[in-house]
Formats: C-alpha cells, sequence, structure tokens
C-alpha cells in the first residue's frame, strides 16, 4: 500500500510539472503571438498613413499656397496623381533638425529649412505646422508617434578643388546604394560681377558634362578665382528616369555681413529682404551697416539650363541697413507664380564685399530635404515604410518611421 501510495504521489507531481511547464510555454507562445500581431498592426498603420500622407493634397487642396490654416493634411499636388507631390506645402512644415530663426521688427520665429550655407528657406511659424499639429491632424496625436523625412534619391556633392585660378570643382553624384557612373550633368557657374554697379549683377557660365565610372566630375572655370570672386553653382543631373540636382555657393571669408530673405506670404509670394544683422539676436557692434542687393529669379527649362524671369524693378534691386540707434531697414520682392529659386546678390561698402544667396521656392528647387516629427531612437519598436516619389521632377524619397506612444502593456 505504502509503495502505490508514493508512486500515486509521483505520479501526480509529475502531473503538475508537466501541466506547469505546459502553461509556461503556452503563455510564452501566446505572449510572443500578441507580440507579433501588435508589430504587424503597426506595419500596417505605417504603410496606410504613409500613403495618407503622399495620395492626397489636403484641405484646402491649395493650401500651400495660402497663409491661413488647414483641415487635412496631405502633401500630394492637386494638378497630378499618384506619388506626385507639391514643392511648397513641405516648406509650410516645421523641421525638427534645426532651430527656428527669430526676427526683432515682426516679433515672429522663423521655421528653419535651410540646408548649407549659401541658401537660405526661413518660413514664419505662423505660418508653418508643426510636429503637434500636423499629428493631430492625421488621428493620431497621443497614439503614435513618427518622424516623416523627404530625401533626394540623387545627392551631388560639390567641393572646390583648386586655389586660386582657374577655378575647379568636382561634382559627385550617388543614388541610395551606390554612386551614379556616366551621368550626364547641367550646369551653371552664376558668377557676381564686380564691377562699379551700385546693384550686382552676375554672369551665368553654362555647360554639360557627364560622371565617370566612379560618379566623379571635374568641372573646370579658366580665368575665375575661386578665392577673391563670390559665386554659385547649380548642377542637375539626370539618370534612367531620376532626377537630381545640388548646388554650391562659395561666400568670401573676409565679408561677413550677408542680407537674410525672410518668406513673408505663400499667398501674395512675398519674400521679405533684411540685413543680416538684423536676424536673430543684432550685435552690437558695427552700429551701422548698409548693403545693395540685386534680386532675380530663375526659372529650370526642360533642357536643364535656367531661365531667368523678369521681376518689378522697383523691388528687384535696393538697400539694406542695420543701425543700432534707428533700427533696421528692409525691402519686400514679389515672385511671379512659377516654381524657381530667387537669386540675391548684394554688395558691401568697401572694395571686394561681395555675396549671394539661394532662395528656393518650392522645396526641390534647390533639392532640399525635410525632416518633421519626434525621435525614434530609444523607442521599443519603431517601424518604418518608404515610397519613391517626385516632387516637381526632383526624384525624391519619402520615408515614414511610426511607432507606439502606449506600449505594449507588459508584453515583451
Amino acid at each position: 500500500m505504502a509503495s502505490a501510495a508514493v508512486d500515486h504521489m509521483i505520479s501526480l507531481t509529475i502531473f503538475m510539472a508537466a501541466i506547469l511547464i505546459f502553461i509556461g510555454l503556452f503563455s510564452q507562445t501566446m505572449q510572443t503571438g500578441i507580440t507579433y500581431e501588435l508589430h504587424t498592426a503597426l506595419s500596417t498603420k505605417t504603410s496606410d498613413l504613409l500613403d495618407t500622407i503622399l495620395l492626397n493634397p489636403g484641405l484646402p487642396v491649395n493650401w500651400s499656397q495660402r497663409d491661413d490654416a488647414i483641415v487635412g493634411f496631405g502633401l500630394q499636388n492637386p494638378d497630378f496623381s499618384q506619388y506626385k507631390l507639391s514643392s511648397l506645402s513641405p516648406m509650410r512644415l516645421t523641421s525638427s533638425s534645426q532651430s527656428p530663426v527669430y526676427y526683432p521688427r515682426t516679433g515672429t520665429y522663423y521655421n528653419n529649412n535651410s540646408a548649407g550655407s549659401g541658401s537660405c528657406l526661413l518660413v514664419p511659424s505662423t505660418k508653418s505646422f508643426n510636429y503637434s499639429t500636423v499629428s493631430k491632424m492625421l488621428g493620431i496625436n497621443g497614439t503614435y508617434g513618427f518622424q516623416f523625412t523627404l530625401s533626394p534619391t540623387i545627392t551631388l556633392l560639390i567641393e572646390k578643388t583648386s586655389t586660386g585660378a582657374p577655378l575647379k570643382l568636382s561634382v559627385n553624384v550617388a543614388g541610395t546604394g551606390d554612386t551614379l557612373a556616366n551621368a550626364p550633368l547641367s550646369y551653371s557657374l552664376i558668377l557676381v560681377n564686380q564691377d562699379a554697379n551700385i546693384y550686382p549683377t552676375y554672369s551665368t557660365i553654362s555647360g554639360a558634362a557627364s560622371t565617370d565610372p566612379a560618379g566623379f566630375a571635374q568641372l573646370s572655370f579658366p580665368g575665375i578665382d575661386g578665392e577673391s570672386q563670390s559665386y554659385a553653382l547649380i548642377v542637375y543631373t539626370y539618370l534612367d528616369g531620376l532626377k537630381g540636382m545640388g548646388y554650391y555657393v562659395h561666400e568670401l571669408p573676409s565679408f561677413l555681413k550677408t542680407v537674410v530673405p525672410l518668406i513673408d506670404s505663400f499667398q501674395n509670394r512675398n519674400i521679405t529682404i533684411a540685413h543680416g544683422d538684423s536676424v536673430g539676436q543684432p550685435p552690437q557692434a558695427p552700429s551701422y551697416s548698409i548693403l545693395s542687393y540685386n534680386a532675380s529669379f530663375v526659372l529650370l527649362t526642360e533642357e536643364y539650363t535656367l531661365r531667368q524671369v523678369a521681376l518689378d524693378q522697383s523691388s528687384a534691386v535696393g538697400k539694406v541697413y542695420y543701425d543700432t540707434n534707428s533700427g533696421q531697414n528692409y525691402s519686400s520682392v514679389s515672385l511671379p507664380n512659377n516654381d524657381g529659386i530667387l537669386i540675391v546678390t548684394y554688395k558691401g561698402t568697401s572694395s571686394g564685399q561681395y555675396g549671394i544667396v539661394l532662395v528656393p521656392w518650392g522645396l526641390s528647387s534647390l533639392g532640399l530635404p525635410l525632416t518633421l516629427g519626434g525621435n525614434p531612437i530609444g523607442q521599443d519598436w519603431v517601424t518604418t515604410d518608404i515610397r519613391q516619389v517626385t516632387v516637381t521632377g526632383i526624384s525624391y524619397q519619402a520615408k515614414l518611421e511610426l511607432w507606439n506612444l502606449q506600449g505594449y502593456q507588459g508584453v515583451r
């Protein structure tokens, strides 16, 4: 009897242990399954949300050309279908990669989407839409966090490789995975004329080239001193249906003054031109500085050359000054109803003081990137989806990273 009781107890113990092991394995399997379903749902949400952003123009459909608030968010160009985006809509988004710029005259902070020296894209925060606002319009505020980026598919890295004359510039063309060999290039060198004109003009030297098997092209400009002259190089490339562009601006290291263009109105297409010392935290000295400027607007033609469009001469040329005693002067320029590049050349009061700044009217006009949203680093699980899009013909990649702000309630 005692032996049977012992056997019974051992069998019962083994049975209970087996049940516990089974429950543990089943629970782990259930947790894995639930986690998988949550990740799958987040991935589906990412794909749907990205298409929501890219395949509808928002409400009103022409919100990129207005100054007021919007009802629905979307970046598609209302004149086209599929993944063709408006070039002005992204300009009204608050970049999460750079700090805003303050302009005391208007008492307004300006969203800074500029990229590199020599370019300027400053949009008033009152006419921009930040991460929180876009989250609410997408219906995910408090539920999901995201980061949305627009990045050119083709990148052009332009570097000066010479000292003095002749001016030599190296252009490296690369795609998302590797360099682009034998890619045709079309370029325009915008050279500021250092002559007796009160309002400095510029000359344009255009040409064509192609990259070598390593994706490089070398451009040479005889008779041009790359150190003492102010200039900008704009380069376009196109290969197998992909189009990209890049730019390089040379600023004279001895001339620290600059004009700063600030977007005033999308609806009226107005840009304010201010003295650089009056933007941000104005320096205490010198107490007075004056700059003469000359503004022009260019379009990209089908032959990948730049065509100048006439501006109202009453505002295209002028002077801006900074005076710590009496305030600062400014001017306003109205742009034509086209995407393009505003080129502003300027000079100081002393010999050799010249400069140039480029302003894109349309994000793709200078191939600028955009980042909107939070930081995915440190999140438990982040899903990513990508689409190939075009912005006024320039090839971009749109990427959305999404994560759950509410966590997974302890499921790991």
